[in-house]
């Protein structure tokens, strides 16, 4: 984080910020006369209606985390419809990151419709058997390489869903970079869903924090759920802030991310032995292997920041095939001055700090 916090440039992620710049940041977003937030109102409220306004939703609850509000989300789903069965990715949110929360906290049980590297189809799920309460989409599919639906194939899917008796379920922890490639707006995407769950923090830069948007009938539920999860916290108006900042600085500037991730990932594509997935890009952020142990990928990022003041990426992680590495690239405000010469020479002098 040092090394690449003094980097004059930055190809993937944002440069890290002290404690101090942070609230610098808080202080400037809030509005002179802006009181905390007491066990959810005030701030809290205003971010709720604000999130509410931008998805379609009749109504959105803050949480203080993604997986908390998700775990409502199912909760809810398998009491409406009185079946205790989510159908989810092998390669979800829940699965992967959550540690089955759904399961182990709310004894539900889960079906996958599909192994393949993206969300479910209509034939899929009808294909599936037994009835679900809750279909989960996760857009994009972050650990498939954040691919995305088309659009038709996500419409047909959760008619097919709702067809079945079940509710549909947005992971949208990043639905906000996915309005290009599916060329809809935001309250056209999750107008498909019962109920969408969306990060502060991811691409958006808050500190932490997420909402679940659906009917009133949802908040209410969710709201007694939240307290007895532990989420009503005393206050959380440095999330609030964090997250209006987020969304009135960063969520103008996604198209923008996301068409750059392209001339990236293209430039990236041209490197020896370079594999980039999806190639285009559906967002803003997508997977690069290289034919390099991570370790040495790593190493020689690192000494390429400290030398040249240049960060290329970091977070190597070793496949499945001996030698090779992979990284998730993210293109955000400071990438949007790369060219694609830079990119493919950066990468080129990586490779060259890789092999001596």
């Amino acid at each position: 984080m040092a090394a690449m916090r003094a980097c004059d440039r930055v190809l993937s992620g944002t440069r890290p910020v002290t404690v101090r710049e942070e609230l610098g940041e808080l202080t400037a977003a809030a509005e002179p006369d802006l009181m905390p937030d007491w066990y959810g109102d005030g701030p809290v409220a205003g971010l709720e209606e604000r999130v509410a306004g931008l998805l379609g939703a009749e109504a959105a609850v803050f949480f203080p985390s993604g997986t908390m509000a998700q775990q409502v989300a199912i909760r809810y789903g398998a009491e409406v419809t009185g079946r205790d069965t989510v159908a989810l990715h092998p390669l979800g949110h829940q699965e992967v990151h959550e540690r089955r929360a759904y399961a182990d906290l709310t004894g539900l049980r889960s079906v996958h419709p599909t192994t393949a590297r993206r969300n479910p189809t209509a034939a899929e799920l009808v294909a599936l058997g037994e009835p679900v309460g809750t279909v989960v989409f996760e857009l994009p599919l972050r650990d498939a390489g954040f691919v995305l639906p088309t659009w038709p194939e996500l419409s047909d899917a959760c008619t097919v869903a709702r067809r079945t008796g079940a509710r549909v379920h947005f992971d949208g922890a990043r639905i906000w970079e996915s309005t290009p490639y599916l060329n809809r707006a935001l309250p056209e995407i999750a107008g498909l869903a019962d109920s969408t769950y969306v990060s502060f923090y991811k691409t958006l830069g808050g500190l932490s924090g997420a909402a679940l948007a659906g009917t009133t009938a949802l908040a209410a539920y969710a709201r007694t759920w939240r307290h007895r999860y532990g989420g009503q916290i005393f206050q959380q108006w440095p999330a609030v802030l964090a997250a209006h900042s987020g969304l009135d600085r960063e969520l103008p500037r996604i198209p923008q991310y996301v068409r750059h991730a392209r001339v990236v990932a293209a430039a990236l594509a041209e490197l020896p032995g370079a594999v980039v997935y999806p190639e285009p890009p559906h967002t803003n952020q997508f997977r690069l292997w290289l034919p390099y142990p991570a370790a040495r990928l790593n190493e020689a990022a690192l000494a390429l920041a400290e030398e040249e003041k240049v960060w290329f990426a970091a977070g190597w992680q070793d496949t499945g095939i001996p030698g090779q590495a992979m990284a998730e690239i993210v293109a955000h405000a400071p990438s949007l001055d790369w060219s694609a010469r830079d990119v493919t020479e950066t990468g080129l002098r990586l490779l060259d700090r890789v092999q001596r």
